[in-house]
């Protein structure tokens, strides 16, 4: 199954839904809720044990996926905001966490994602700002990427999470 061609169509979060979804340590789908199934569009059988990227929008910057594995590995829980790609092409917007869970003797078993309806208004700056990820992407490639969203949380003095905690709470 190939990637859909991605439709200005979006879907849109209930102030009352969480998108719940686990993964193995490689990134497949293991379990997905009701409303994961609903907004993707795709089917229970057609996400499980498919890689989460399934859902990956090209307008993604691949530095925000590197950042959240390296948290994750970290044992580290990551904030972030998300457009994901719908199976008919159309697309939808989440604010997520994503931490790893964790066996009895402290190792990482699987990665557990909950994701809920974003702050429109946060939206406005993070679409900019991935926007401007995704030039220096193209330009320079992940490490240009990487590093223009370092000198933006050092102009800001804060951290990747918080920065994206605050503009989910309205406060910048």
């Amino acid at each position: 199954m190939g990637k859909p061609q991605p439709t200005d169509y979006e879907r849109m979060l209930k102030d009352e839904d969480y998108i719940v979804s686990k993964t193995d340590l490689k990134g497949r789908i293991i379990y997905c809720n009701k409303i994961f199934v609903e907004i993707s569009g795709y089917s229970e059988s057609e996400l499980l044990g498919k890689p989460h990227s399934i859902i990956r929008h090209p307008d993604m910057p691949k530095i925000v996926f590197k950042l959240l594995w390296d948290r994750i590995e970290q044992k580290r829980d990551i904030f972030a905001f998300v457009k994901n790609l719908c199976k008919d092409g159309g697309f939808y917007w989440v604010f997520a966490n994503v931490t790893a869970t964790l066996d009895s003797e402290g190792n990482i078993r699987d990665f557990h994602s909950v994701r809920r309806k974003p702050n429109r208004d946060a939206l406005k700056t993070i679409e900019s700002i991935y926007s401007d990820l995704l030039k220096e992407e193209r330009r320079g490639g992940m490490e240009a990427s990487g590093e223009y969203l370092e000198n933006l949380l050092q102009s800001k003095k804060t951290t990747y999470n918080n920065f994206v905690i605050s503009l989910q709470h309205g406060e910048i």
